[in-house]
């Protein structure tokens, strides 16, 4: 009889595949110069010049008519990491309606696996700080992964790393990146002015009418994009909600004259200056933490940077692993043929990597106490870290069995260019289901 079972981090479809890892390439290349940036910036403010460094995120520019004039750090958190939120919400979108998402079954384990690792480090967090009124408006900190900096562990580390698990890191940072723009939105925004945050929805509404009427033209997307972002920014919301709202209220699927949506168009052509500029810039200005003369014993001490450390390394690896093995076992589902347990463990591990949207919400969560917010860096400089090295540690005794796995999935012995699993394995064909990682029922007669 045959079994029947759900099957977890099952083989994904031969076009969603081709997507994942064209995606997965661009945030590994963004990985690495995000952390050249970083290595840049503490290098720096760690040098017999590091007055320079700090006089250089303070230069201010742009017009004070509009309460536009703002540093060059503060340019690069509020405008730069818009864009990263844009491409996070471009993502989101897609996943909710062509991808992951968009099935209740397929949804359930990424969207688990996510909130447990936002709920168990924030908690984790509380725990150690709630005695602390100094450190423990910090809890947001710890929630969220930054998938660039985690790719770039996983290009040294993770070669062949099945590309189910690689979909269900991206799923998690994904989901994470609208958990910690809730979190900035909600709990980390100053005192919202109604009439600007009308404004702001009004311009939401327009770009939306503008999509169902199939409005192309970048001459007036662009107006309305940098209009929105200053409404949004004198609302007294951050101004990088801007940025996942447009990404939610794009257009995802094609018409029938269309190669591509305007989702696919836009990401193709902002991924890279995302994944390559904004971030990489946005580290450079926000990793810079002074070593030289800080009293280390302090920061060690520090509930905020303890937390901060626990969080990223166990609180995000005990919630998504409890609740992966829940939804598991409560699906009665089976692990994909040739994973172990000790594989969805390091890329648990993986997630702890909290770099980039971490250093915002510190940034946001300590703005006025210099001492605290260096310590909450250090944290997360050496919580990313340890999480990397944790992950890394798994995953290499694993990487024998992911080339094997990887000579699988690639073997093309007639050399049509279609890899042999998809011809040869019924359940891998349904392209009609371009789920990034699924626990779904066995393969029906019209998967087949």
């Amino acid at each position: 009889m045959t079994d029947q079972r759900p099957v977890a981090f099952q083989r994904l479809p031969l076009r969603e595949r081709a997507f994942i890892g064209d995606v997965l390439r661009q945030e590994s290349v963004g990985g690495i110069l995000l952390l050249l940036a970083a290595v840049i910036a503490i290098t720096w403010a760690n040098s017999p010049w590091r007055t320079g460094y700090f006089a250089f995120g303070e230069i201010t520019v742009g017009p004070a008519a509009l309460n536009l004039d703002l540093t060059l750090a503060t340019w690069a958190a509020d405008g730069l990491l818009a864009i990263f939120f844009f491409v996070a919400g471009l993502e989101l979108k897609r996943e909710l309606v062509v991808g992951t998402l968009r099935k209740r079954s397929d949804a359930v384990l990424p969207i688990a696996a996510a909130l447990g690792g936002m709920v168990f480090p924030a908690l984790l967090y509380f725990a150690i700080t709630r005695n602390d009124a100094d450190s423990v408006t910090g809890w947001g900190i710890p929630m969220a992964t930054d998938i660039a900096f985690a790719l770039a562990v996983l290009a040294v580390v993770g070669r062949g790393l099945p590309p189910a698990l690689r979909a269900f890191l991206l799923t998690l940072a994904v989901v994470d990146d609208l958990g910690a723009i809730t979190v900035i939105a909600l709990f980390y925004s100053d005192k919202v002015k109604l009439l600007w945050l009308l404004a702001s929805i009004a311009l939401v509404i327009l770009y939306i009418v503008l999509q169902r009427r199939r409005v192309t033209s970048p001459w007036i997307y662009l107006p309305l994009a940098l209009a929105l972002w200053g409404f949004v920014h004198e609302s007294g919301i951050h101004a990088t909600v801007a940025g996942i709202a447009l990404g939610l209220a794009t257009r995802v699927r094609p018409d029938a004259d269309e190669d591509e949506s305007p989702a696919e168009r836009l990401e193709h052509r902002i991924r890279p200056t995302s994944a390559g500029f904004a971030v990489p810039v946005f580290a450079f200005f926000a990793a810079g933490v002074t070593v030289v003369g800080t009293d280390i014993g302090a920061a060690i001490a520090d509930p905020g940077a303890q937390g901060i450390v626990l969080g990223l390394v166990v609180g995000k690896f005990v919630g998504i692993m409890v609740t992966t093995a829940l939804v598991v076992r409560f699906t009665r589902a089976t692990l994909s043929p040739g994973l172990h347990w000790a594989d969805i463990a390091g890329v648990s591990l993986l997630a702890g990597v909290g770099f980039t949207v971490s250093l915002l919400i510190a940034e946001l969560a300590f703005e006025g106490n210099e001492v605290q917010l260096d310590h909450a860096k250090l944290g997360i400089l050496a919580g990313s870290l340890i999480a990397a090295v944790l992950a890394s540690m798994v995953l290499t005794q694993r990487r024998r069995a992911y080339r094997l796995l990887a000579e699988e999935e690639d073997r093309d012995e007639d050399g049509d260019g279609i890899p042999d699993v998809y011809q040869s394995d019924a359940t891998s064909t349904g392209e009609e289901r371009p789920a990034t990682l699924r626990v779904s029922e066995a393969p029906t007669q019209e998967d087949r």
